[in-house]
């Protein structure tokens, strides 16, 4: 009950006519933000987080300051998704699985289901992460506190296996794929010692491959690549869409409520540890794909494939807000622009936030609420005009997005070298999809071997080296004992099926 009264405390703070102006602006901005590839949440986060600070002096100003930032993230969440579906690009690290399956629905005329599945999931997702937010508070920070490099490393263990494990594909082209990505990820500064690695004497190699230049080239350029080949056929796809569209849509996905559930879960425990979006996605994605009774279809074009990345990457994103209230301690990127933004202000995240300054976090989590409303409101009145975009020849949006890729990969770093890394990435991009090898284990790895790497080392430091460590207690053990199981899933599930066939023959 005192959470309810908080919260209510917290809308009649929010609501006000200020407010919720900031809320619309911020989504907007969000919106154009996640879009661009190369930009991202936190990135934009703090290139307008200078516009707050005459805003936070004044009577007030710090919640409405708060607000302005966090509906960016809101509408970077979002925008993620749009190029995502439609040209295969994705706008966000944790919009990358939405293309497994967005993109191909785009293909086959079905943009606008494909946008409204993804913006409704995403709204659920961010729904259940504010709840968390609000109820489960206490709890969640004394969980948080539990995880140390161990943890870690056997969180982003299970993500690696999960994927393997439940892969569709041969286990052996995911492992290749996934060990050319651990290898990329390992080029520039070792973290731990700070020597370099596999650098070759080029100064711009000292902080290795930026995931969305990897990104940007794999999917972007490989897809227009892939394209252009196949016929050089430049006509624009089919894009129906209309309030129908969207009222179908919202039809199917009560069928997926068990995977909004569980994506949704995985999401929140990703967001609170903190593991991130990003991996969230991808485990959501291939558990759904596991155990969805049209897993063989997933990556043809299957909504359920959507549901569940947007799901969990939404849910993640917010959740990891809570570590950052509760504990000073961000879940994310964008968390830690965050939390920046509020040392800036004179405010100190902790549990002494919560009584200190009642109405600053509780005016927060309320605009959460009504800054998720706003975002759903916004992307789903612009969905026609996302979707017509495919109705536009090949021929002229081709150009058009190379010029994005290139400025999005420039921005990163502001250096040329990442645009000709784009166009080699694009270029493996290809040659992957002509062989058959899958990308997502690829591009996993590249984003979390560094983490993985680091949690790890640091965990053998803690131990002297003693393997053991990923079983000291319950907590790392469970974690560690359920990611080998899936690793040895296949092995496993074959000799099953060997020993249920001899007994067959027997009988």
């Amino acid at each position: 009950m005192d959470a309810l009264n908080s919260l209510l405390g917290g809308f009649a703070v929010a609501l006000s006519l200020t407010n919720i102006a900031l809320m619309f602006a911020g989504v907007v901005l969000g919106v154009i933000i996640g879009v661009l590839p190369g930009l991202g949440g936190a990135n934009g986060v703090a290139i307008l987080l200078p516009l707050t600070f005459s805003m936070a002096q004044s009577p007030g100003g710090q919640t409405s300051a708060i607000i302005l930032l966090s509906c960016i993230y809101w509408g970077a969440l979002f925008g993620g998704a749009i190029t995502s579906i439609l040209f295969n690009i994705p706008g966000e690290p944790w919009s990358v699985a939405t293309t497994f399956d967005g993109y191909p629905l785009a293909q086959k005329g079905r943009a606008g289901a494909a946008l409204t599945a993804a913006f409704t999931s995403s709204f659920f997702g961010a729904a259940v992460g504010v709840i968390v937010i609000t109820f489960l508070s206490p709890i969640v920070a004394q969980f948080a506190l539990e995880f140390g490099p161990p943890e870690f490393f056997s969180v982003y263990l299970l993500t690696f296996c999960a994927f393997i494990g439940m892969s569709k594909q041969a286990p052996f082209k995911t492992l290749v794929s996934m060990m050319l990505g651990f290898a990329l990820a390992a080029v520039g500064t070792d973290t731990v010692t700070g020597t370099l690695r596999m650098t070759f004497g080029t100064e711009t190699l000292l902080t290795g491959f930026d995931f969305l230049v990897a990104v940007i080239g794999l999917f972007g350029i490989g897809e227009i690549l892939l394209t252009l080949e196949e016929g050089l056929e430049f006509r624009g796809a089919s894009a129906k869409i209309n309030l129908k569209v969207v009222l179908e849509t919202w039809k199917e996905l009560p069928k997926y409520w068990l995977t909004s559930l569980r994506s949704a879960a995985i999401g929140c425990f990703m967001g609170i540890v903190p593991g991130g979006a990003t991996p969230a996605s991808f485990m959501a994605y291939g558990v759904a794909r596991r155990l969805s009774k049209d897993g063989d279809r997933f990556g043809e074009g299957v909504v359920e494939g959507v549901v569940a990345p947007e799901t969990a990457a939404h849910a993640a994103g917010t959740s990891a807000l809570l570590p950052m209230l509760t504990l000073g301690v961000p879940g994310s990127p964008t968390a830690a622009v965050l939390l920046g933004g509020l040392l800036i202000w004179g405010l100190e995240p902790g549990p002494l936030l919560f009584v200190e300054q009642k109405d600053f976090v509780w005016g927060l989590i309320a605009s959460m609420y009504l800054g998720n409303i706003a975002g759903l409101i916004v992307v789903l009145t612009c969905v026609p005009l996302f979707a017509a975009i495919l109705r536009i020849p090949f021929s002229v949006i081709a150009p058009i997005i190379i010029v994005i890729c290139a400025i999005g990969a420039y921005t990163v770093h502001n250096t040329t070298f990442d645009v000709y890394m784009m166009v080699v990435f694009g270029v493996v991009g290809y040659l992957f999809k002509k062989l058959d090898y899958p990308l997502a284990p690829l591009v996993l790895a590249i984003v979390l071997g560094d983490r993985a790497e680091a949690s790890f080392r640091q965990a053998m430091l803690m131990s002297q080296g003693d393997m053991r460590i990923l079983f000291e207690n319950g907590l790392v053990g469970s974690i560690t004992t359920l990611a080998l199981a899936l690793l040895l899933w296949p092995m496993l599930s074959a000799l099953w099926a060997s020993v249920r066939k001899g007994l067959a023959k027997g009988a």
